[in-house]
């Protein structure tokens, strides 16, 4: 005689205990020349504090690409880099339309979870590990 199941449970799920995946993050580039008074026209604190403000963002010294300042890496997260998902560099971030729309594709999820917003192509450009030398 087959065994019934049993009742259902009155109790809630256990919590899944695993910790939460990493969001994607920001890399803001604030030394030689990014975040300086050589990219003139910028606030550059301005940006730093929206950015903060908004995402996950870590402050880097010279990233020696200054021909593209101010420069963002939009690092994916944890499960996206797992995934193949690499990091995108975008220069010449210097307009405070350009810092909103990378603050909603980092919401949105970022590099291998959300397209990059086509606005932002124009600020893409290759890591220095992938650039001809001389070209930066």
């Amino acid at each position: 005689m087959p065994v019934p199941p049993p009742p259902p449970s009155s109790e809630p799920p256990l919590p899944d205990r695993r910790p939460p995946s990493p969001p994607c993050r920001v890399v803001l580039c604030r030394d030689c020349c990014c975040g300086s008074p050589k990219v003139a026209g910028v606030d550059h604190a301005r940006q730093a504090a929206r950015l903060r403000d908004s995402v996950p963002v870590r402050v880097s010294d010279c990233l020696d690409v200054c021909d593209h300042a101010n420069v963002v890496v939009v690092q994916p997260s944890a499960a996206a880099r797992a995934a193949g998902a690499r990091p995108v560099w975008l220069g010449l971030v210097n307009d405070p339309d350009a810092t909103e729309d990378v603050i909603a594709w980092v919401r949105a999820g970022g590099p291998g979870v959300a397209p990059c917003p086509e606005i932002l192509d124009l600020h893409t450009f290759p890591p220095p590990s992938s650039r001809a030398p001389g070209n930066g």
